[in-house]
């Protein structure tokens, strides 16, 4: 029984992987609003049939998108800190803004600020945004206090607080830079460098 359920377990996670590559895409290209479901089935080359038996609607679609390249960030951010040299002086300035990767500037600048105008206008989107921006600190937090066992370091206020403030400044930054129309290299270059001032004035010398 379990042998005959793993393909169709595999398809499904095919298909569905299939249509987010595809959404990144679109939604890249046109921005939410602009996007339509059928502009993702076209570029992924399902029907919508595949669509919605993976997701209710568009905007399920754009957070399972972003929830996705956070995680992936977030991923890589942990590997990288648990491969950190306990022998090596840290540079707080150039240590700490590795946690850049787990915010939603990964996304394209102008996304990440449709996502939260959608927040502010729809309930039931605000409770989604809000729980993944929530899980989001909570990672952040805990890839924080890993850098900070490794070197030893000391904060000004509590770590959990730390983190909301580098997840806030994320979003204040891409928000910022959809408004000057800046890239996704663009804003990361410039959110590394604020997220080491930040850390560098919260660092106890």
């Amino acid at each position: 029984m379990d042998a005959e359920g793993r393909p169709s377990t595999r398809s499904r996670e095919n298909t569905r992987a299939r249509l987010l590559d595809a959404a990144a895409e679109v939604f890249g290209e046109v921005g939410l609003d602009a996007a339509s479901v059928e502009a993702v089935c076209d570029r992924a080359g399902f029907t919508r049939g595949a669509f919605y038996s993976n997701f209710a609607s568009k905007d399920e679609l754009f957070l399972a998108l972003v929830e996705r390249s956070s995680s992936e960030k977030l991923d890589r951010v942990a590997d990288r800190v648990r491969g950190l040299d306990r022998s090596a002086e840290p540079d707080p300035a150039s240590l700490v803004p590795e946690v850049v990767g787990v915010s939603l500037a990964g996304m394209e600048p102008r996304l990440v600020s449709e996502l939260r105008a959608q927040a502010i206008r729809d309930e039931r989107m605000a409770a989604a945004y809000l729980r993944l921006q929530d899980g989001i600190v909570d990672r952040v937090h805990r890839i924080i206090e890993d850098i900070r066992s490794v070197y030893g370091l000391r904060f000004r206020i509590p770590t959990r607080e730390v983190a909301n403030l580098m997840v806030d400044l994320s979003d204040a930054t891409c928000e910022r830079a959809a408004i000057q129309g800046l890239g996704e290299p663009e804003t990361t270059e410039l959110l590394h460098a604020r997220i080491g001032v930040l850390a560098t004035a919260l660092l106890v010398d």
